[in-house]
C-alpha cells in the first residue's frame, strides 16, 4: 500500500470517527458539519494526485463558468502525450480550433507543427494546450476574469503530465503562467520557473506570421529547449 493510500484511509477513518461522536452527542470534539466537510475536502485533495487528463476533462464538462461558453463551438482542452517531457502553452483557441476542438490547427498551428518537427519531434511527442479553453469573440485577448476562471484546469493538466519543460507562446500565456506583467520581449529567451517546472517564454506563432523577422528569435529560444532535452 502506498503512502498516499494510507493517508486517504486515515483521513476517512478520522471523518468516520467524528461522525460517530457527533451521533452520540459528544461535545468534547469539534464535530460540526463544517468540520466534517473540511475533512472530506482534504481527502478529495489527496485524491487529486491520482487524477488523469480524462478526470480533468470530465470535471471541466460542458463548462459555463465564464461568458465565453455562449459563443463557442467546441471546448479546446488540449492534446498530445500525457507523458510529454515538453509542453507548449498558447493563449486560446482561434477560429479553426473552435471549429475542430483541437489546439493549434490553423495557420499558426501549422507553423508550430513545423517548429516541433524542426526539433526532431512530432506533435504526438509533446502536449499542446492553452491558457483558456474557449475562443474569445473575434479572437480578442482573454479578459483577466476569463483567465482566472480557466487557469486552474491548465494547472491540473500540468500536474498530471509533469513535463520537464514548458514553452509558453505569446505574452498572454507567459504572463498568466508566470504571474507577471513583463512584456514578452523581455521574458523571451530566459528560463523562468512555474509550478516547479522550467519555462521558456517565446513569441506566439501567429505573431511570427505577421512578423517573420522574429522567427530567428524564436529559433534561438527553441534551441535552448533542445539543449536541455539533449536533442
Amino acid at each position: 500500500m502506498s503512502i498516499r493510500q494510507e493517508i486517504d484511509i486515515t483521513i476517512k477513518a478520522i471523518a468516520d470517527t467524528f461522525r460517530f461522536f457527533e451521533d452520540l452527542g459528544c461535545n468534547g470534539f469539534e464535530c460540526q458539519a463544517t468540520s466534517l466537510q473540511a475533512l472530506e475536502k482534504w481527502q478529495a485533495s489527496a485524491e487529486y494526485h491520482h487524477e488523469t487528463l480524462e478526470v480533468v476533462r470530465q470535471d471541466l464538462g460542458e463548462c459555463q463558468r465564464c461568458r465565453l461558453w455562449k459563443r463557442r463551438s467546441y471546448i479546446v482542452f488540449g492534446e498530445g502525450s500525457p507523458n510529454a517531457r515538453l509542453m507548449f502553452v498558447g493563449e486560446g483557441p482561434g477560429f479553426d480550433e473552435d471549429q475542430t476542438g483541437k489546439p493549434f490547427v490553423g495557420a499558426a498551428g501549422q507553423l508550430l507543427t513545423k517548429i516541433i518537427q524542426a526539433m526532431q519531434l512530432n506533435r504526438a511527442d509533446v502536449y499542446i494546450a492553452n491558457i483558456i479553453k474557449c475562443r474569445p469573440p473575434g479572437n480578442r485577448t482573454p479578459l483577466s476574469d476569463e483567465i482566472k476562471t480557466c487557469l486552474p484546469f491548465l494547472h491540473r493538466q500540468i500536474e498530471v503530465i509533469k513535463p520537464q519543460f514548458i514553452c509558453t507562446l505569446g505574452s498572454v500565456a507567459a504572463q498568466a503562467l508566470l504571474q507577471t506583467k513583463s512584456p514578452i520581449s523581455r521574458l523571451r529567451g530566459n528560463w523562468r520557473t512555474s509550478m516547479g517546472i522550467r519555462v521558456m517564454p517565446t513569441y506566439h506563432p501567429a505573431y511570427l506570421l505577421r512578423n517573420p523577422d522574429r522567427k530567428r528569435d524564436v529559433w534561438e529560444d527553441i534551441k535552448l529547449i533542445m539543449k536541455e532535452l539533449n536533442i
